[in-house]
């Protein structure tokens, strides 16, 4: 799994995945549960303000997982 070599690196990582079972049952750290498996860090059915925010949210929650 990348996240797991990038953070024995000493890069911290989130991981945004739509299978978090998956990822939890390789080790990831930081996992951000991601909107579907096709559109993980999206909504195409969401008007474009709504779609913005949306998307923006999903990478906040990342970031404050990494600052944690």
């Amino acid at each position: 799994m990348l996240t797991k070599e990038l953070e024995r690196a000493g890069l911290p990582t989130a991981h945004i995945c739509a299978l978090t079972p998956v990822a939890q049952m390789v080790g990831s750290n930081r996992i951000i549960p991601a909107a579907s498996v096709l559109h993980p860090v999206g909504d195409p059915n969401r008007d474009p303000a709504a779609e913005k925010a949306f998307r923006r949210g999903i990478v906040e929650r990342a970031l404050r997982h990494l600052h944690d």
